[in-house]
């Protein structure tokens, strides 16, 4: 069976610029951890996979659907704009572009959407056909779990691959579930607040007896504990409004078509991806 490996570039870019254990500069003093770290990680995890095919996409700078909804969703992130470069993974994201360019790895930056909308409309387009494994540490992309649609979490020999018995394992919710149950205890990293009182147990718990995040809010005065029925009913809305931001649906334009993003049948080291873009000598 074929199978595409989707990198959510942004994800990866911070992992390694803030991750490598220090700031490498190269002869020039043009800092070049975050693109080395990146390519480094970027051919690892292609080992680790075997992909047929590949793409790695990355988020735009623009306004999307889901701001307008939440003005609160993400503003808690620093604006890297009014850093210095040394703190600015930015900085390296043209040198990023270019070792993917050599690498010879289709890449793209979204102009109407998040990554996430595109992964989600790859899984759900060729979810069916083909192996689907998504890298990045964003856990929106567990409402995509199936039997063919994984999420690999590169760390090294750390490395995790999240399927649904993994999922079911850890919160007791089934993919299908996962958005209604974020919903609920809320993402402290896109600044979504979720119900007071209700952490992940009991989540779990109020979807297993109530099937749905709509269907608790309209018999929530059928939640027994009086603390967690209040939290609930003051929190309509919003939980509402939560849904809508985290949960993914097919997007219907999506950058590449299959047969743009079959994988090239070797790769160069990662030295000699930052020789041939001009980064070492």
């Amino acid at each position: 069976m074929e199978k595409l490996l989707l990198v959510d570039g942004s994800n990866l870019l911070f992992q390694m610029f803030f991750g490598m254990p220090s700031r490498i500069l190269n002869g020039s003093g043009r800092a070049i951890h975050g693109t080395m770290g990146f390519v480094g990680a970027l051919l690892k995890i292609v080992r680790l996979t075997e992909p047929t095919h590949l793409a790695v996409l990355f988020d735009g700078e623009h306004e999307n659907a889901r701001a307008a909804l939440d003005p609160a969703y993400k503003a808690n992130r620093p604006d890297y704009s009014q850093v210095a470069a040394e703190e600015d993974p930015f900085s390296q994201l043209p040198d990023v572009y270019a070792a993917l360019d050599f690498l010879a790895v289709r890449h793209a930056e979204t102009v109407d959407c998040e990554t996430d909308d595109w992964i989600a409309g790859y899984a759900y387009a060729h979810g069916e056909r083909a192996k689907v494994v998504i890298s990045s540490f964003d856990s929106d992309y567990f409402q995509l779990l199936s039997r063919n649609v994984s999420v690999l979490r590169y760390r090294g020999r750390n490395t995790v691959v999240c399927t649904p018995e993994f999922l079911e394992e850890r919160y007791g919710v089934l993919p299908s579930r996962y958005a209604d149950f974020k919903a609920l205890t809320g993402d402290s990293a896109d600044n979504i607040k979720g119900a007071d009182k209700v952490g992940p147990k009991t989540a779990a718990q109020l979807l297993e007896r109530f099937g749905s995040l709509e269907n608790l809010l309209e018999h929530a005065d059928e939640i027994e504990r009086p603390i967690v029925r209040e939290a609930i009913c003051t929190a309509t809305e919003r939980l509402r409004r939560n849904y809508r931001l985290i949960k993914l649906a097919p997007w219907p334009q999506l950058p590449f078509d299959w047969d743009e993003m079959t994988r090239p049948a070797s790769f160069p080291s990662t030295t000699e991806t930052l020789r041939g873009i001009g980064l070492l000598p």
